[in-house]
């Protein structure tokens, strides 16, 4: 068997350019097949299907038609975030060209954990980062693999500061925080309820005045299930008031920054001592594509290391940059190029367009429920996080109606527990998206709504909404 040709080199582009075509045939194949946002008939359908495709994981001898066989699978078992019905999670339809820088990162397959590796993303990295950070008015950012890395190392920072440090958070705050507190052997976190989804400050003010040693208050700015914003200048002053280290964690929100319309929700960002944003959210970059920003570039100072086959002391004296404190991890790969290329391709005003987009869908879609007599708002949208159920449903209707559009492959819709009651949640990060599409959408919870938990009919084949999608 001949050896198999290369991906860089000066072979490369050859011997890519018929694999990017079988690629891209098996993608447009397992998308005509899956047919919709979501493969029908649930977990197992799609294992059966997944099964087929793959036969013996690793035979005994090479089939060449691998390639376009899994893709295809892949792509007919997928949930297709480009789909206006796929709007479950804050998984957003990446742009098509930072899947394409990403295909090149692929290719070159530098590693960021020492300059020789990769010298020009290094530089880039560096570049970004920065910029990056003074957008937020911090002083430098690392490179994460989203949010929860990025808030595990924002909670590491702060132990590392302050020795015993104990976490302080609303019940809203994301899973990661909590987990990152057991993780380091901290104190039992605080968990301030938010009955209104929110962090309310008189409850965060009572608290700080009773708890005794260092305190690290994490705020939200997009809440996971509501897409809510803290009121962050106010938890902002309270934290200086109290002495308390201050991480808001703007995952989702962070890209708010980009617009000129929506970024006044983000005042106090630049108070918190550490950010974490998340480009693959609105940013629409593929996985992976985190940052934690810092206020004090010297709190990085604790994650340097030391090995003398990366960062020898006299390769760093001679100029050579380190590395190593740049990530807990040691192999990275080069995810900054797909946002320096997003950043530089679109600049700030392409950006800020599309987050416009879709949060002026959020408002669209908002007030079609409000005006629909058959279905319930829980509130209009901070962000792009839309919140509904059919009036007068119970929780255990609301589940089923969720359950069976995804067992069908009709529709992907999230859910959220607030006031009490379970809602359909609908995150919208598809800019192209139409009014059309959403009204598509609640037509579908509409008919399957009224048999509650007893045998859900077959949906009846809906026609395509008025105003159509382009592809992401």
């Amino acid at each position: 068997m001949p050896t198999p040709p290369l991906a860089s080199g000066p072979q490369g582009p050859g011997a890519l350019r018929p694999l990017l075509d079988s690629v891209l045939v098996a993608l447009r194949e397992g998308a005509d097949a899956r047919g919709g946002p979501l493969p029908a008939g649930g977990p197992e359908a799609v294992a059966d299907l997944v099964r087929d495709a793959l036969g013996e994981p690793l035979p005994a001898e090479g089939d060449p038609q691998a390639l376009g066989r899994l893709v295809r699978a892949l792509a007919a078992g997928t949930a297709d975030p480009a789909d206006p019905l796929c709007a479950a999670h804050l998984h957003t339809p990446p742009l098509a060209v930072a899947a394409a820088a990403d295909l090149a990162a692929s290719v070159l397959n530098p590693s960021l954990d020492s300059w020789d590796q990769a010298p020009a993303a290094s530089a880039l990295e560096a570049l970004v980062t920065r910029a990056l950070a003074e957008e937020i008015g911090a002083a430098d950012a690392l490179v994460t693999t989203g949010g929860t890395e990025s808030n595990q190392l924002a909670v590491l920072l702060a132990r590392e500061a302050h020795a015993g440090v104990r976490l302080v958070c609303g019940a809203n705050a994301h899973h990661s925080l909590l987990r990152a507190a057991w993780l380091l052997g901290l104190p039992e976190p605080v968990t301030i309820p938010t009955p209104a989804g929110t962090l309310d400050p008189a409850a965060l003010d009572a608290a700080l005045a009773h708890l005794q040693g260092p305190l690290l208050v994490a705020a939200t700015a997009g809440t996971t299930d509501a897409g809510l914003i803290d009121p962050l200048p106010r938890i902002a002053t309270l934290c200086q008031a109290h002495g308390a280290r201050l991480h808001i964690d703007a995952a989702y929100g962070g890209g708010l920054l980009f617009s000129d319309r929506h970024r006044d929700r983000l005042d106090g960002l630049a108070l918190a001592h550490t950010v974490t944003l998340d480009l693959h959210k609105l940013g629409w970059q593929p996985v992976a594509a985190g940052l934690l920003a810092v206020r004090d570039a010297a709190d990085l100072a604790v994650l340097g290391q030391q090995a003398d086959y990366l960062n020898a002391d006299d390769d760093t004296e001679a100029g050579l940059p380190d590395l190593l404190g740049r990530s807990l991890r040691t192999t990275r790969r080069p995810d900054i190029l797909k946002i320096a290329v997003t950043l530089k391709t679109l600049g700030r005003g392409g950006l800020g367009a599309l987050v416009d987009q879709v949060c002026e869908l959020a408002q669209e879609f908002a007030s079609t429920i409000e005006a629909h007599p058959g279905f319930e708002l829980y509130d209009r949208p901070t962000i792009s996080t839309v919140l509904f159920r059919p009036a007068e449903a119970s929780d255990d209707t609301v589940a089923a109606v969720r359950r069976h559009l995804l067992h069908d492959g009709r529709a992907v819709i999230g859910r959220a527990v607030l006031d009490g009651r379970l809602w359909l949640k609908v995150t919208l990060l598809n800019p192209h998206a139409r009014a059309g599409d959403l009204a598509a959408l609640l037509k579908l919870v509409e008919l399957v709504e009224p048999s509650g938990l007893a045998e859900l009919p077959e949906l009846p084949e809906l026609p395509e909404p008025s105003e159509g999608i382009t592809p992401a």
